[in-house]
């Protein structure tokens, strides 16, 4: 399929978009995280401070979804214009927040400084649900968007596409990195590069022609999109939707159930499906694979973080480093599909995530772990794009749903499970080491704790520093060898993902080999978009 300068236009426009988010999240990030930035201007202990970071992820996935439901009723462009406007009122609530500290050259001491912290602390909280929101309106509508105008190709367009979050990374940390000073003098410059990606998107997408997209061109109705996630799927989503915000909000386990069971109930009274038995289990699978993907990139980046510290290099480099091969090998993603399908990139992909991962769990010095992370990263670089790629070319019925559902799914399980998993898999390696090697220790430095799945043990800081300076400095070096050891037990989550697409590959064997749907219908997919039909 020839692509046309408005398909050119439109693709580059949904890049810029995905870099955008990119950039919002490395600079909040960096506010959050660096002492003299949030902490020190808004007076932030680490639980306010992951509460902020936290506000700008969990939104993202529930908008993803919630958009997906309405995105071919509303159209695209509303959809684009609706995530701009979440990043004006971002910077709008970011830039207020430092009004609110700083009143016009007047300095607050004691009460009246506490009083403004406060007041500020929920203007970023606001702030950066919006942005989420915004974050995810963008993932809702330039999926769909680029598997529709390369509806033959829509694997490798999908990791093209992908390449821009990465990039985005990158250019952001550099930038972030190169700011340095003036930005630890003022943060605000971080809310303002922010906007360039933005409004450069705007403007290249604002009078754009969008694509009609695939499954309404084909005259699929809505009810069989919904039919296509069904019941199962629709489940899996409402349990990780309803958890996450009751998690937030406080709720009750019943609150919790009740509305899971009304929405699924209702869903399933509508679609009468229980859904597509390949398209639920890619929704499990995800689990996994976010877990792998983003939930070990926390314990990697520590782990790496003090030898890039002793080398005198900003910890940011980490996460360039590894961004920046994610994005170079992104846009390499068609030959390889072309030469072994997704299927096997997907298989590949797992192998060489496996054996990062087994390789970051006992490398020692700086040369040793850049050449595991390198391994590592090339294994996680593929799996969610070509993931989007399998869904949109086996359930194109299924639409924006399907495919945008399917990341959502991933975004929240890895919060809700995968990352507390990982940190509970850390705690009991740490465990298991300071009792072997210091015996009744353990005890005196340890607190129960609970998390989604029950309690865990966990080595309590404020008790380690009550030991003799010598232990303690032992108890600290034991749990910091241990929890990278820990690293091989994650490789649990890349052998499970593995063994699920060698099941995939011998069953789309079994029926002649892995081939993309097509849909076919009263038009061609990929006209421009105008009223669009349920």
């Amino acid at each position: 399929m020839s692509t046309t300068a408005n398909q050119k236009l439109v693709f580059w426009g949904c890049f810029i978009a995905l870099v955008t988010t990119s950039f919002a999240f490395i600079s909040r990030a960096f506010m959050v995280n660096m002492p003299d930035l949030w902490p020190a201007e808004f007076g932030l202990n680490q639980v306010q401070g992951q509460e902020l970071f936290g506000a700008g992820i969990w939104p993202f996935a529930i908008s993803i979804i919630l958009f997906s439901l309405i995105i071919d009723k509303i159209g695209y462009r509303a959809a684009m214009i609706f995530s701009f406007v979440c990043y004006a009122l971002y910077a709008v609530f970011a830039l207020r927040a430092y009004g609110v500290v700083n009143p016009g050259g007047e300095e607050l001491t004691g009460e009246a400084l506490t009083a403004a912290q406060h007041k500020a602390y929920n203007l970023l909280y606001i702030g950066s649900v919006i942005c989420a929101l915004g974050n995810g309106t963008v993932e809702a509508f330039i999926n769909p968007v680029v598997a529709t105008i390369f509806n033959k190709e829509k694997t490798k367009w999908l990791n093209i596409l992908h390449a821009g979050w990465p990039g985005g990374l990158v250019l952001g940390g550099i930038i972030t990195i190169l700011l340095g000073s003036q930005a630890a003098e003022d943060w605000r410059v971080l809310i303002y590069i922010i906007a360039a990606p933005a409004v450069v998107y705007l403007i290249m997408l604002f009078k754009a022609k969008f694509p009609v997209n695939e499954r309404v061109a084909s005259g699929v109705t809505y009810k069989e999109m919904l039919a296509e996630f069904g019941i199962l799927g629709a489940f899996i989503a409402a349990a990780l939707i309803f958890k996450q915000l009751g998690l937030v909000f406080g709720w009750g386990g019943g609150v919790t159930i009740a509305l899971i069971v009304v929405s699924v109930v209702g869903y399933g009274l509508y679609c009468k499906s229980l859904g597509r038995p390949l398209m639920i289990l890619l929704c499990v699978v995800m689990l996994p694979l976010a877990t792998t993907e983003l939930g070990t990139d926390g314990a990697i980046t520590g782990i790496m973080e003090e030898p890039l510290m002793e080398a005198g290099q900003n910890p940011l480099w980490v996460l360039i480093y590894t961004s920046a091969i994610m994005m170079v090998l992104r846009f390499f993603a068609g030959s390889i599909v072309h030469r072994i399908n997704p299927l096997g990139l997907l298989m590949l992909s797992a192998v060489l995530a496996i054996a990062g991962l087994f390789a970051l769990s006992v490398s020692k010095g700086l040369v040793i772990i850049f050449a595991a992370a390198t391994l590592y990263g090339i294994g996680k670089t593929f799996f969610w794009p070509t993931t989007l790629g399998v869904v949109a070319e086996q359930f194109p019925k299924g639409g924006a749903l399907t495919l945008n559902a399917i990341a959502g799914i991933g975004m929240l399980s890895v919060g809700i499970l995968g990352g507390p998993i990982i940190g509970a898999m850390q705690e009991k390696s740490a465990q298991v080491s300071i009792e072997e090697s210091l015996p009744g220790v353990y005890e005196k430095v340890s607190s129960t704790k609970e998390y989604v799945l029950g309690e865990y043990h966990a080595v309590d800081d404020t008790k380690v520093a009550e030991l003799a300076e010598e232990q303690a400095e032992e108890v600290k070096q034991t749990a910091k060898a241990a929890k990278q050891g820990a690293l091989a037990k994650i490789t649990i989550f890349p052998a499970m993902m593995l063994a699920f697409y060698i099941g995939m590959h011998f069953y789309f064997k079994s029926r002649g080999g892995y081939k993309p749907v097509e849909l076919t219908g009263k038009q061609a997919a990929g006209g421009t978009e105008g009223a669009s039909e349920l």
